[in-house]
C-alpha cells in the first residue's frame, strides 16, 4: 500500500530513506520507479538537472544523444502525473556537439518540442542560465581549432501542467539600478517612449526591487566551498556536475510556497533538498548512485557535526539548516 505525503513533515515512501529531516527525505534508487509511489497531484515543483545528452560518457552516466529523448520521457510521464494543477517542472539542460563534427545538436530543443507536443506539458517560460566561468569545450572546436567560441550558456526549460502554473516575480526581485533609484527619487513623467509604449507615473514608484529576466548569471567555481572541503575530510567523493544552489533557491522562491513540495529526480549531491531546508520548504530527492546522495549530506551541518568533523576555515558555508536531522540506519 502507497504511503502518505504528510504537508507537515517529509514525504513518505513504501522504502527506507538514506537520510530524512524534519522537511524532507533522501531516497537512493531509480526515480521512474520511485516517483510511482508518490499520489497524483501531491508535488509543487519538479526542479532537476538530467545527465546532459554528450558525445563523451561521464562517470555519473549520460545518454546517447539518439537514445535521448525517449528516455527522459519515461521519468517525464510520471513526473506530469505527480505534478499539482499548478505546478512546475523546471529542466536544466546543457547543449552539445554533433559526434565528430563542429555543429550543434538539437537534442535539447527536440526534448522540449516532444514535452509539450506528445506529453502536454506547457512551455510557461525558457530561461537560459550563463555560468561566465565554464571551461571552453570542446576543445577540439574551441582551443585547437580555434573555430568556434565557448559554450557558456544552459537551457531552462519551465515546463507547467496548466497555462497557469503558481508563479510570483516579487519573491524574484532584483535591486534596481542607480539610474532607476534616481528616478524614482525624481519622481516620473508620464510620457510616450520612442517604442510606442505609453509609461504613466506608475512607472516611478518604488515596488521593492526590479523585476528580473529570464536570464540567470551565475558562477559555478565551488573550489572553495564547505561542500567540497568536506568531502575531502570525510573520504568522500563529490558529485562531479553540481549545479550552483542559486539555480534551485531562484526557482524554489519563484515558483512555490513555503511549506509547498519540491522534488529533485536526479539529485546528485541534492543541492536542491539543502536549498529547501533552507526555505522551509519540504523536498525529496530522488538519486541512483548512493555515494553522490551520501556525500550531500554533507550541506545539512547536523550530519557533519555527526561525523565529528570541523569545517576548515576560509570556506564559504553552504546556508544555515536550523532544523534537526535524523539519519535512518541501514
Amino acid at each position: 500500500m502507497k504511503k502518505t505525503v504528510s504537508s507537515s513533515g517529509p514525504p513518505l515512501l513504501n522504502e527506507k530513506p538514506l537520510y530524512a529531516t524534519g522537511l524532507g527525505a533522501a531516497y537512493v534508487g531509480d526515480s521512474r520507479l520511485l516517483l510511482r509511489e508518490l499520489p497524483a497531484a501531491s508535488v509543487n515543483l519538479v526542479v532537476t538537472s538530467p545527465p546532459f545528452a554528450l558525445h563523451f560518457k561521464k562517470e555519473y552516466g549520460n545518454e546517447d544523444q539518439s537514445d535521448y529523448i525517449p528516455w527522459f520521457l519515461e521519468f517525464a510521464r510520471e513526473v506530469q502525473r505527480v505534478l499539482a494543477e499548478d505546478g512546475s517542472f523546471v529542466i536544466d539542460l546543457g547543449g552539445a556537439y554533433e559526434p565528430g563534427r563542429p555543429t550543434r545538436s538539437l537534442y535539447h530543443f527536440k526534448l522540449l518540442i516532444s514535452l509539450v507536443e506528445d506529453l502536454g506539458f506547457y512551455l510557461a517560460q525558457e530561461f537560459y542560465w550563463h555560468n561566465p566561468g565554464k571551461m571552453p569545450a570542446p576543445a577540439e572546436w574551441v582551443t585547437v581549432r580555434r573555430i568556434r567560441v565557448k559554450d557558456s550558456v544552459n537551457c531552462l526549460w519551465w515546463l507547467s501542467k496548466t497555462p497557469n502554473p503558481k508563479a510570483d516575480n516579487r519573491k524574484v526581485l532584483v535591486p534596481y539600478s542607480r539610474d532607476m533609484e534616481r528616478l524614482i527619487k525624481k519622481g516620473y513623467r508620464a510620457k510616450q517612449r520612442p517604442s510606442g509604449h505609453n509609461v504613466t507615473e506608475k512607472w516611478g514608484r518604488d515596488q521593492g526591487g526590479a523585476i528580473c529576466s529570464n536570464l540567470i548569471v551565475q558562477g559555478n567555481n565551488d573550489s572553495n566551498g564547505s561542500y567540497l572541503k568536506l568531502c575531502g575530510q570525510a573520504g568522500l567523493k563529490p558529485h562531479p556536475a553540481r549545479f550552483p544552489p542559486q539555480l534551485p533557491e531562484f526557482f524554489v522562491n519563484f515558483l512555490t510556497d513555503e511549506g509547498d513540495l519540491v522534488l529533485d529526480i536526479f539529485a546528485g549531491s541534492n543541492t536542491t533538498g539543502a536549498a529547501c531546508e533552507r526555505l522551509r520548504r519540504r523536498w525529496l530527492a530522488f538519486e541512483l548512485e548512493r555515494r553522490y546522495l551520501d556525500a550531500g549530506s554533507l550541506r545539512f551541518p547536523k550530519f557533519v557535526a555527526e561525523l565529528g568533523i570541523v569545517e576548515s576555515k576560509g570556506s564559504t558555508p553552504d546556508g544555515q539548516f536550523p532544523l534537526p536531522l535524523r539519519r535512518t540506519k541501514h
